[in-house]
């Protein structure tokens, strides 16, 4: 099947290319065949016709930070945080306890739900870790199931100490480098470590992730959320594609990511949920950090699953560009999952697209909270929107 969507007014390609006006775009079998001005396009090669009647298109958002598979609802946490309650990480055990009362079914029907919800939102690759389960057969179906709908998976056993491992941290590190580790394996790409004060120090993280590249996962790691730390520093000598949160970053911290081909995924829902302070991006950018935003999609610190609402927030409170924000949001986040097939519109690129009812992608901090995206195709395949 191919298609050729065309009279394009504004196409932000995410290549050298930057972006096009008056352009189109055609797909043939999943993927970009063509990218240029609407004058020249193929028209021959296409069996299907889409006007965008001079509105944008971008990539489909690449949103390398998520928690989709749980159960349960913490809105009474929010409730306290927003009275002036501190966020803690301990938060989490409630939402593990949910999750393991839940049956697989209704994990699976929630996730999927999710899904659906980040495609109506221009959401086309998500990452999606464990770490709600915390038991050998609990961890192993949250990767499972996570599988069934991405292949960006993550096991993140090592979330928090669960509350039958209290005092006992060592031993669950034991849990998690061995059995868990190895029931989780078979359906996970990436490795993952909360290191943090009330989670995992630096020293239980390096075995976390070290286990994990022995078994051939690739690190990321959770780290600087609460107050600075080692986790940067962890990431970057272990070669993590990404150090995700960084709300507390040393000025070494910076200067060991600039030098790095490590990712920071700013998450900038956290911050809003949480009210800690905003990361200072434009500081990260001018230093030569490459940024990624993501949504952190989860029930205690960031129920958010709105990539063009974390966009806006980076725009408004953290000293992005709105360019810089849509960059972050797309080809940052192909970089946090070391991919180059996606988060940009170039020849021989998945067609992951999105058709935004709005000339320009500026709309997408200029108006917040309006639902702008008009169709969403994966894959060249339409999967929201008429």
């Amino acid at each position: 099947m191919s298609t050729l969507i065309t009279n394009i007014g504004e196409l932000t390609t995410n290549t050298e290319v930057g972006v096009l006006h008056d352009a189109a775009v055609l797909v043939e079998d999943g993927r970009i065949a063509w990218v240029g001005a609407a004058v020249d396009a193929p028209r021959s090669r296409a069996a299907e016709f889409v006007d965008a009647g001079g509105r944008a298109v971008i990539p489909g958002f690449v949103d390398s930070h998520s928690h989709l598979v749980f159960a349960g609802d913490r809105a009474a946490e929010f409730e306290a945080r927003m009275a002036g309650q501190k966020y803690a990480a301990g938060g989490i055990r409630s939402t593990v306890a949910a999750t393991r009362a839940a049956t697989e079914d209704e994990l699976r029907a929630r996730l999927r739900g999710f899904v659906d919800e980040l495609l109506a939102q221009g959401t086309t690759t998500v990452e999606i870790k464990s770490g709600y389960g915390l038991t050998v057969d609990d961890e192993e179906r949250l990767v499972r199931l996570a599988a069934e709908v991405t292949p960006e998976v993550t096991f993140l056993g090592a979330h928090v100490v669960p509350s039958e491992y209290a005092d006992l941290s060592d031993e669950y590190v034991d849990l998690v480098t061995g059995p868990m580790l190895h029931a989780c394996v078979p359906h996970a790409r990436w490795i993952d470590v909360f290191c943090e004060t009330g989670a995992f120090s630096v020293e239980q993280s390096r075995r976390v992730l070290e286990a994990g590249i022995a078994r051939g996962l690739s690190p990321r790691v959770h780290a600087s959320q609460l107050g600075p730390g080692g986790g940067v520093k962890l990431a970057v000598e272990l070669g993590a594609a990404s150090i995700d949160h960084g709300t507390y970053l040393t000025d070494d911290d910076v200067a060991a990511l600039a030098a790095s081909d490590t990712v920071l995924t700013l998450l900038p829902g956290v911050e809003f949920s949480t009210r800690q302070p905003y990361p200072d991006a434009r500081r990260l950018i001018d230093d030569g950090v490459t940024v990624a935003l993501a949504c952190d999609t989860n029930p205690g610190s960031s129920f958010t699953s709105s990539m063009p609402f974390c966009i806006a927030i980076a725009v408004r409170d953290m000293g992005m560009t709105p360019t810089e924000a849509l960059w972050a949001a797309t080809a940052g986040g192909a970089r946090a999952l070391r991919r180059d097939d996606i988060g940009i519109i170039a020849a021989g690129a998945r067609a992951d697209l999105v058709l935004l009812d709005a000339p320009t992608h500026v709309h997408l901090a200029y108006r917040p909270g309006v639902p702008l995206v008009s169709r969403v195709w994966k894959d060249g395949i339409v999967r929201f929107g008429g």
